[in-house]
């Protein structure tokens, strides 16, 4: 096994638990702000009401019984990537949803909101160190994967499909839904995009970002003034 391949293999481990964690974080930023979470967090969150256990290990035995249905449709999208999502990030969402409960208690409407904000950076980030690393997918985005990879309906329609289920049944039983809900369902994209560009697709190659991402940003610049000086000098049409 060449020093390379090790060291970037090192790099996706690391990156997906990063990922892992920072959705954990970022749900725990949601939790406080009261403006309604994620779409599969509004269905675990409604489902774990109806039991009397932490949410970390409700979370596990979730993950754990959508991983069956995973498991019988296309077992290759299982990785370690996945593992780490089942077992980690419910006792981190756990965990920080008390913690700023615990040092912010009875946040203003404007300070909740700003938690929102951070939470939705922080899930877009987690997003993209996560997907880029590429060592599985968590069982909810397997579920959507399987489904338009088995049916004519393409992915976002299934995703969206998917997330619609998971709020109503999640609202139904009482989680939170709201700006945050509606913003993750329809919004994130772009963001999730730019933290890729920015900074995991330069991790994963072994690049330092900022040097990677101002390099890239002067390249788009010069592109630009190029075209536009080509467009000046263009000879114009005679009438």
């Amino acid at each position: 096994m060449s020093m390379k391949f090790t060291s970037e293999k090192l790099r996706r481990v690391v990156m997906t638990i990063a990922g892992v964690t920072a959705s954990g974080v970022a749900v725990g930023f949601f939790n406080y702000s009261a403006f309604g979470m994620d779409p599969f967090q509004v269905l675990a969150h409604g489902l774990w009401n109806l039991t009397p256990i932490g949410y970390g290990t409700f979370y596990t035995i979730f993950s754990l019984f959508l991983l069956i249905f995973t498991l019988i449709m296309d077992r290759k999208k299982i990785g370690l990537g996945t593992v780490i999502n089942m077992f980690l990030l419910g006792y981190i969402t756990e965990f920080f949803s008390w913690l700023f409960a615990t040092l912010f208690p009875g946040g203003g409407f404007f300070f909740r909101l700003l938690m929102l904000l951070i939470g939705i950076t922080i899930m877009c980030l987690g997003a993209a160190l996560y997907f880029t690393a590429n060592m599985g997918v968590s069982v909810y985005d397997a579920i959507a994967l399987c489904l338009s990879e088995r049916t004519p309906i393409k992915f976002q329609y299934c995703r969206m499909g998917s997330d619609i289920i998971c709020v109503i049944i999640g609202f139904i039983f009482g989680a939170q839904v709201g700006l945050g809900t509606v913003i993750t369902m329809f919004f994130t994209g772009p963001l999730i995009h730019i933290f890729q560009q920015v900074l995991a697709i330069p991790l994963i190659r072994g690049r330092n970002p900022v040097a990677y991402s101002i390099r890239k940003l002067f390249l788009i610049i010069k592109k630009a003034f190029r075209q536009k000086r080509m467009k000046h000098h263009m000879p114009k049409k005679q009438p």
